[in-house]
């Protein structure tokens, strides 16, 4: 059976775009829906269904993050001026809303996986895996990722959710404020935290608690490439098989890429069809297809599209 993709699609996903000069624009969405997007929904028009984005409500984001830093976003948003963080996130008129569009689409399709309506969900303007429940952090306000999983084990009561992030990035916000949860499964591959920001993910951090043999970090050198990538992949599938998840995210941000230019890796886009294949087929083995996939970053534009072009191939194939 022909598996059913929801994309987020819609000029409100524009709408969370640092000001000039600054690597997080919104000309990275708006060229994926010029130049992909539409062949996709050509081609694929009886699989492939357009989602418009959707404001999350307040009580939503403050399902993850603290009441104190929501205001603070939406006071900054008013201003319009100065820094969310202590450097590389700007407030801009707007940011709140715009922070609620990036966590209410990711909502919107967890909610239609979950009722059944698609079978897989791509939001790229998700995955905003640094913001903290308390802060901002390397170009991430409202951590959808985050709320997403607490949106599924509290409301949704799932007993287990899968995240797996290949972002070159360690996704530092859903990592260690889920490192004491037991019910949140987590495995991070990404450019060694010695060598680029946050400068987080050792390989020693396994989960605290009851929580602990829960999390994997595999931190990779500057300058790894595919081959290392899947020699880490087999790791995460050997880790992920101990677990029985009820929903898995993947954040698959493009910034893994050989000529990013904020990171050292030298990934193919032959990476994010892989990862993307094999979570498509453990999806289906362990939780009925339900599976999320994230856009994360990713500054180099051409690398983007080739990325996200392997994703959406990869969700609409027959998985293997």
């Amino acid at each position: 059976m022909k598996c059913r993709v929801g994309v987020i699609y819609g000029e409100e996903a524009l709408l969370y775009s640092f000001p000039e000069f600054h690597p997080f624009r919104s000309d990275r969405i708006q060229r994926f829906y010029n130049e992909v997007l539409p062949e996709f929904l050509k081609n694929y028009y009886q699989q492939l269904i357009a989602v418009k984005p959707e404001l999350a409500s307040e009580d939503e984001v403050l399902l993850y993050h603290d009441l104190d830093y929501v205001n603070f976003v939406k006071k900054k948003s008013e201003a319009g001026y100065g820094y969310l963080d202590y450097g590389d996130t700007p407030a801009f008129k707007g940011c709140y809303e715009a922070s609620l569009y990036v966590v209410g689409s990711t909502l919107k399709l967890v909610r239609m996986i979950i009722q059944g309506i698609i079978d897989h969900g791509f939001n790229p303007v998700g995955g905003l895996h640094h913001a903290r429940k308390d802060r901002a952090g390397g170009f991430c306000i409202f951590n959808d990722a985050s709320v997403a999983i607490k949106y599924l084990t509290e409301v949704v009561k799932l007993k287990q959710v899968l995240y797996v992030d290949i972002d070159a990035h360690h996704g530092d916000g859903v990592f260690y404020d889920y490192y004491f949860d037991k019910n949140v499964i987590i495995a991070d591959i990404h450019q060694d935290g010695r060598t680029l920001y946050p400068g987080t993910g050792f390989s020693h951090e396994r989960g605290g608690g009851e929580a602990e043999g829960t999390k994997l970090n595999i931190p990779l050198m500057p300058g790894a490439g595919d081959e290392e990538f899947i020699e880490a992949w087999g790791r995460v599938e050997e880790f992920i098989d101990k677990f029985n998840p009820e929903f898995i995210i993947l954040q698959a941000g493009a910034d893994g890429l050989a000529g990013d230019p904020l990171t050292g890796l030298m990934y193919s886009e032959r990476v994010h069809e892989y990862a993307t294949s094999r979570l498509h087929k453990i999806s289906e083995e362990k939780c009925n297809g339900r599976l999320l996939v994230l856009g994360g970053g990713g500054y180099n534009r051409e690398n983007i599209l080739k990325a996200w072009r392997a994703v959406l191939s990869s969700l609409l194939s027959q998985p293997r």
